[in-house]
């Protein structure tokens, strides 16, 4: 699940503790599957991240419906033991900082 993106969280005026973040795609940013190299893909102006691991499982459930605990709820429950209430949170906090999520 890795882009080599900081684990450092970003910091918003728009999220407060009454605000809970819902991360979607930002503007400009398509996730999609490359069939001949069989990789899922970031695409983005002018840069294409190659997901490794499960980052694109955990990308198709930021849809700006969903807070970051009921993503991570969603993950526990389909990978029961896995540390995903430490890592995915850093993760898409990485993302944010780099401007890919919103």
């Amino acid at each position: 699940m890795t882009t080599h993106a900081s684990s450092r969280p970003a910091e918003s005026a728009a999220t407060t503790p009454a605000e809970p973040w819902t991360p979607a795609l930002a503007p400009g940013v398509l996730l999609r599957r490359d069939p001949v190299r069989g990789a899922d893909l970031l695409v983005l102006p002018e840069k294409v991240v190659v997901l490794t691991g499960r980052a694109a499982r955990v990308l198709r459930l930021c849809d700006g419906r969903r807070t970051v605990p009921a993503v991570v709820a969603e993950l526990a429950a389909a990978f029961p033991g896995a540390p995903v209430a430490g890592d995915v949170p850093p993760f898409l906090a990485g993302l944010r900082e780099k401007g890919w999520l919103r």
